[in-house]
């Protein structure tokens, strides 16, 4: 019998092997951050500070006391510069907050951490991840803390820690697997207490053999009731859906959340900052960003202060090479590209992808050849191209009636494309349009 795994989905070269050794390193503190207020899916806060004010490293800059929000920290100690609109790595321009290093060491604003965890309450335990500003560092940016508080009819029996990391060059989770195991697995500690659940899985799959094995030697030794499950190599398994139709094999309705059939799924990242909050009392200020492709001197896995800008991470790996051309924040299915290094890390950059011209460049578009290739790929059990001409034609109805809003946007099916759309972007602006109009009929 083979590893578990989801159905559909494809094989891309994964492309890790440029850091997937390489031990994470610290960058310095950056001379100046420029921290956007809007780093989650949700309402974004508002300044709590102005220009010419003294910060503290890990103190609140901006905040919302909306459910569905997350506060933002000075990620450095120094003043601030400026409260403006600057480019956000989204390709959008953003109220962020320009601090300037007035200290070459931390002085700290900490959150109250309990002494105990074990001991604290479930709403004392979920207000400090509020407070820490934690969000799901997989890429998602979802509050933590409203996934950590389901609705009451909605009983929570299983947690999922992904360790998956399926999108190709990445290998920030990989490493922080490696050197962080302890701590991370005292965060889904935390996190099941929360949801009152006693089954644990962590996800990794089998192309990470080493973080298998280090795993399952701390499981051994202090949380035996956890299991690590082994899973075969296939993108897009790390999505939420298929990592719970992988291991426990319960299917999230459409247009359902994993919630409904039971199940909380959270990044190995987001475990470590629940950690690092509850235990140590430190606001999510920094990540793990993997810098890697051809097109970058020397690929590295960097722990970086959030704000740092994306020149500043190029620099530390030696620079750009002449042969690059293009640049992805995340990986090269989901990312997006960048055209100006100025942008900031935010909390759901999870690497910096370098290319070259031989990686990105391809042939020219051509018509649809009704292969079916798009649709035998698609983990949603979508169909990708009817949908990418609803988006193209605006037939917004259309495109709602045929599940537009399921698409979780993995570009497995402009991957197979044999002709070349630009399936998945299409259907991002479908999606987008159909949001849109909703909202308007609401309205």
């Amino acid at each position: 019998m083979g590893l578990p795994t989801f159905k559909k989905g494809i094989h891309p070269n994964d492309n890790k092997s440029f850091t997937n050794h390489k031990p994470i390193e610290y960058l310095p503190i950056p001379e100046e951050v420029f921290i956007p207020l809007q780093q989650h899916i949700g309402v974004a806060g508002d300044v709590l500070v102005e220009k010419g004010q003294e910060v503290k490293t890990g103190q609140v800059i901006g905040k919302s006391e909306k459910f569905v929000s997350a506060p933002v920290h000075a990620s450095i100690t120094g003043t601030v510069k400026a409260v403006d609109q600057f480019l956000h790595p989204l390709g959008i321009k953003a109220t962020m907050i320009h601090i300037e290093k007035t200290a070459e060491e931390d002085e700290w604003e900490t959150i109250n951490a309990p002494e105990n965890w074990e001991t604290a309450s479930i709403e004392d335990l979920r207000n400090l991840i509020w407070q820490a500003g934690i969000v799901g560092l997989g890429g998602a940016a979802f509050p933590t803390h409203v996934k950590l508080a389901p609705p009451k009819e909605k009983e929570i029996n299983t947690f999922i820690l992904n360790g998956v990391e399926c999108e190709p060059f990445l290998t920030a989770d990989h490493r922080a697997m490696l050197e962080m195991g302890d701590k991370m697995l005292i965060g889904m500690s935390i996190i099941m207490k929360i949801l009152g659940t006693e089954n644990g899985y962590i996800g990794i799959e089998n192309n990470k053999p080493d973080a298998i094995e280090i795993m399952n030697e701390l499981v051994s030794k202090k949380f035996p009731a956890f299991k690590v499950v082994p899973l075969k190599v296939k993108y897009p398994q790390g999505a939420e859906k298929m990592l719970i139709e992988a291991i426990v094999k319960r299917r999230v309705p459409a247009g359902g959340l994993p919630m409904d059939v039971g199940t909380v799924v959270n990044n190995v990242g987001t475990a470590l900052a629940v950690a690092n909050a509850v235990v140590e009392g430190k606001p999510l200020i920094e990540r793990i960003v993997t810098v890697t492709g051809q097109g970058i001197t020397e690929p590295k896995n960097l722990m970086v202060r959030i704000g740092t800008p994306f020149k500043t991470l190029m620099e530390s790996c030696g620079g750009l090479k002449e042969s690059a051309i293009q640049v992805y924040m995340g990986g090269p299915m989901m990312g997006f590209a960048q055209y100006d290094m100025n942008v900031p890390i935010v909390k759901a950059t999870s690497g910096i992808i370098c290319q070259e011209k031989s990686d990105i460049f391809k042939k020219k578009t051509y018509p649809c050849i009704q292969c079916g290739n798009c649709v035998s790929v698609c983990p949603m059990n979508l169909l990708p191209t009817r949908l990418s001409s609803f988006a193209e034609m605006v037939k917004l109805e259309e495109a709602e009636e045929f599940g537009i809003l399921n698409c979780i946007e993995c570009g497995s099916c402009s991957y197979v494309c044999p002709s070349n759309i630009p399936l998945v972007q299409w259907i991002r602006v479908g999606k987008l349009q159909v949001s849109e109009s909703k909202r308007k009929k609401v309205a």
